[in-house]
């Protein structure tokens, strides 16, 4: 798909320095979207909204269709009649980043021990008054759609999320035979003994997409697109494995065979060994990619651009021995290709999509993509070490391309000009100039201008860049398991000079553009 010449800003909402430990859909978040308008930027980009699991990655779900209640705003439940103010001010003493500085970092543990008691107060409490008070009753009708149009999913997805909770864990292989195998008389035992626990579940799912949904349309307004990363492979912990084993490479126990990574790469000698379990592909060709029709339908109904995380997978993906304690011993196994979009395509129409397409390309993985209209990507900071990576820089780009300074998975770009070798420094400044005068020694700014100037019809800079942060911001150091996906902006970060300073360029690039080239918003979310 095209998209019209434009750019935007890579954020998390978990970054967002709101109340509570942690960012969320609230306040801060519409605060933000202000800043974006003020700024000539019309895309904002964001990581898997989905509840996350071990080490509290959203590239590690519980869910592929659920969303983060941890990402739900008290301030706008207690709004909508859900909870009261004083309850929620006991959450002022949270850190919430220091104006001036890096930003806070969100201290999962505390966010689950004081939040998440809150979240469900609030959503007992609409569970409780919502039938009876006219004041909830436009959101109790709401909450009751939601609930029928979302059944396909949310109903399994809720009772997971109790059970996970009862047993002290996500690992569902280590839950009782009966409800790991989903024996029927089984599940309607618990849901029998769980209802309450179910529907409070299924509240907060509707309190995070209704107020996601709000947020999409003041964004629309101002012709903000949702850029919306999807992860390839859902994670072994999750509700889609433990409801569609059969839709994976498992054993008779529902172990693992194989797993997903990458082979030895940039980012680590050995690989990566994600542990994802692998698609039986073959099952899904034959219902006809119901699975995935289903939850690509549910990511198009949720952001307006979707990014495909390791699109080079849907060519041919690393298939990894379960007992292999390292990546280093998988092998290439061929994907489903062009099949699964044109499956897609034919139930769902004309998509929204971005290939990631970094790290070991090959020519079959270019071609898919190019039959496939997608735009692909590129980073800057990968250009500077040798000849080989100069595809990375603005020469080599063609117009359907996502152009990046740096991405969640690198170091911010002060923090890799701190560190980079001499030949990375002199490459640069060979092409950008001596970083001198008003920019200093740093080249966050002239690689930002050097993404915004490029032909690619989006560019990209993480908030992180914009703000000039060090390594001590970085979101996440892939192959490393523990201290990622934390960082929060400063308070006070979306100043006016700032804004002003990227309004201008994306005004002197021609950025200034809805990248559909519409102010539809498209499908709701609750409606699909």
């Amino acid at each position: 798909m095209e998209f019209k010449r434009s750019s935007g800003v890579l954020l998390h909402i978990s970054s967002l320095p709101s109340r509570g430990g942690i960012g969320d859909l609230g306040p801060a978040a519409h605060e933000f979207l202000a800043f974006l308008a003020a700024a000539g930027q019309h895309v904002w980009q964001v990581l898997p909204l989905n509840p996350t699991g071990y080490g509290n990655s959203p590239y590690a779900g519980s869910s592929a269709f659920a969303g983060n209640p941890l990402l739900v705003s008290l301030e706008f439940l207690r709004d909508w009649g859900w909870i009261e103010e004083e309850r929620i001010l006991e959450l002022d003493g949270e850190p919430d980043g220091e104006a001036g500085g890096a930003g806070g970092h969100v201290n999962f543990d505390r966010v689950v021990e004081r939040k998440l008691p809150l979240l469900y107060e609030a959503a007992e409490n609409f569970l409780d008054r919502g039938p009876s008070e006219p004041a909830l009753a436009e959101g109790w009708a709401g909450f009751e759609e939601y609930c029928r149009t979302n059944a396909t999913w949310l109903d399994d997805y809720a009772l997971y999320a109790v059970l996970r909770s009862r047993f002290g864990t996500g690992a569902w292989l280590e839950w009782p035979e009966p409800l790991r195998k989903r024996e029927p008389e089984a599940l309607a035992e618990a849901i029998a003994e769980e209802e309450r626990e179910v529907a409070r579940e299924r509240a907060l799912q509707f309190a995070f997409y209704e107020q996601w949904r709000r947020l999409r349309e003041a964004a629309a307004e101002n012709s903000i697109r949702m850029l919306g990363d999807m992860a390839i492979f859902v994670n072994m912990d999750s509700a889609d494995v433990w409801v569609h084993p059969e839709l994976f490479e498992l054993d008779e126990e529902r172990r693992p065979v194989r797993i997903a990574g990458v082979p030895p790469d940039y980012f680590s000698e050995t690989g990566q060994r994600w542990g994802n379990p692998l698609y039986r592909w073959d099952a899904l060709a034959e219902s006809g990619y119901g699975w995935w029709i289903e939850r690509m339908r549910r990511a198009v109904s949720v952001y307006d651009i979707v990014r495909l995380d390791h699109f080079r997978g849907f060519e041919a993906y690393w298939s990894i021995p379960v007992e292999d304690e390292t990546a280093v011993n998988g092998e290439w196994v061929k994907g489903p290709g062009i099949e699964l979009f044109r499956a897609l395509e034919a139930t769902l129409g004309p998509l929204p999509l971005v290939a990631e397409d970094l790290g070991m390309i090959t020519a079959e993985v270019d071609a898919l993509r190019l039959e496939l209209g997608m735009p692909g990507m590129k980073v800057l900071q990968f250009g500077f070490s040798d000849k080989g990576a100069h595809i990375h820089l603005p020469q080599h780009y063609a117009p359907a391309t996502v152009a990046y300074t740096g991405t969640h998975d690198n170091d911010t770009t002060k923090g890799w000009w701190e560190t980079t070798g001499a030949t990375e420094r002199s490459a640069l400044e060979t092409l950008l100039g001596p970083l001198r005068t008003v920019d200093g020694a740093s080249p966050v700014w002239p690689l930002i201008r050097a993404a915004q100037g490029s032909v690619a019809q989006v560019a990209v800079v993480p908030a992180q860049d914009l703000l000039e942060l060090g390594s001590e911001a970085r979101m996440n150091t892939p192959a490393v398991p523990a201290g990622n996906w934390s960082w929060r902006a400063p308070e006070g970060s979306w100043t006016a000079e700032l804004a002003a300073r990227l309004a201008a360029l994306a005004e002197v690039t021609d950025r200034d553009n809805d990248p559909l080239g519409t102010r539809e918003t498209g499908v709701e979310p609750e409606a699909q």
